[in-house]
């Protein structure tokens, strides 16, 4: 793809990622603030599962500048 249809598609791909990324994240902390709520002693364990629940949809929007970049390329 090339000339503006190629750009249209990179920026689509950053912005549906980062904004699925976004909503996750979101999810993600508030289950946790829930969670710690509820049960305050495992508020250790609930934030090591966060931490490794946000690193994994913080993965999104990387491999979607990624796909923009390859898309622009062609």
């Amino acid at each position: 793809m090339t000339g503006s249809i190629g750009l249209l598609a990179a920026a689509i791909a950053i912005g549906l990622g980062a904004l699925g990324a976004g909503i996750g994240n979101g999810l993600i902390v508030s289950k946790t603030v829930e969670g710690i709520a509820r049960q305050p002693e495992l508020r250790g364990a609930l934030q090591t599962t966060m931490f490794i629940g946000v690193a994994l949809v913080e993965a999104l929007p990387i491999i979607g500048v990624v796909v923009a970049f390859i898309v622009m390329n062609q």
